[in-house]
């Protein structure tokens, strides 16, 4: 049995609250919703219980990464202020059950989505999982501060997943889906690195604003965020989507630009309360919902035919 020791010395057995916590469950939300748009925008139709089925693995798939991530970065969470009360660091769960939970979590997503919704769907879950836990957590975290980068790949997966589970086949738009998540996600994760930096030097993680400065950082958000405009009107563009998705897209990338130029241009001061890269990091979590909100929204009004 997995046990924890509170101060006092006596030995508890691990809540189930703290194996949900492992799964990161905030951000499993958002590759909740993320595939979710990708399986209701997708041309064609699925079966309820199988459409379920495909989200549900997703969500197992995201979960079972997420505590393989927790498993391996135990000690660097310990040293972070953020991250310090999660259940390995605060010692409410004993490491080898994390790597474990993750294992089973992550193992069975994949089985489960091969036998119950397609091969080339769960293939695609899988290599989702091995990028998260392993070339993201293990490989590019600790080497490089293009880590956010490259590894943003990992939570561009879902809609691309949804989006394959209803037609079997990868095509431009579920390509563009993943695209538009891969280049917000620098924007997204700076602008949070750039208020807790001091977690990420303290235990020696080289986020861009710890290795290349704030300078640096802040000029690439703001690149970001331009190539981010273009980029999310672009099914629009190609016509995978009607104006309801085409100018929703554009207002609120517009908007996002707008919030990345006072972080772009500004420097920090000393017990600064980081206003502008705390509301861009806000708003870029609102940012993806609406648009993929706006997606599925897309998609309804053509199929109603009250667009065309």
């Amino acid at each position: 049995m997995t046990v924890s020791t509170t101060s006092s010395g006596q030995t508890l057995p691990a809540d189930w609250r703290d194996f949900f916590a492992l799964t990161k469950p905030r951000v499993m939300t958002l590759v909740i919703f993320t595939g979710l748009c990708g399986l209701l925008a997708a041309p064609g139709s699925i079966h309820p219980v199988i459409g379920f089925t495909a989200i549900f693995c997703i969500a197992i798939g995201a979960g079972g990464a997420a505590a393989l991530n927790q498993w391996w970065e135990a000690d660097l969470d310990a040293g972070m202020k953020r991250t310090a009360a999660r259940p390995l660091p605060a010692g409410r769960l004993v490491r080898e059950d994390a790597r474990n939970f993750g294992i089973l979590l992550s193992a069975a997503s994949v089985g489960v989505m091969g036998l119950g919704v397609g091969w080339l769907a769960a293939g695609i879950l899988a290599v989702s999982i091995v990028y998260y836990a392993v070339v993201y957590t293990i490989w590019l975290k600790p080497r490089t501060p293009q880590n956010i980068v490259i590894g943003g790949g990992a939570g561009a997966f879902p809609p691309m997943i949804g989006w394959i589970a209803v037609t079997g086949d990868i095509t431009a738009m579920p390509v563009l889906l993943f695209a538009i998540i891969f280049f917000w996600t620098p924007p997204h994760f700076w602008a949070l690195a750039l208020f807790v930096q001091s977690d990420y030097a303290k235990v020696g993680i080289p986020m861009m604003p710890v290795v290349k400065g704030e300078a640096s950082t802040r000029r690439q958000i703001l690149a970001y965020s331009i190539l981010l405009l273009p980029l999310a009107a672009a099914p629009w563009f190609i016509g995978g989507t009607a104006a309801i998705y085409g100018i929703s897209a554009l207002v609120l990338s517009a908007l996002f630009l707008a919030l990345s130029l006072p972080v772009a241009f500004r420097r920090s001061q000393p017990d600064d309360t980081m206003k502008p890269e705390k509301r861009l990091f806000a708003f870029s979590i609102v940012y993806l919902f609406a648009l993929f909100a706006a997606l599925v929204a897309d998609r309804v009004a053509f199929y109603q035919g009250w667009i065309s």
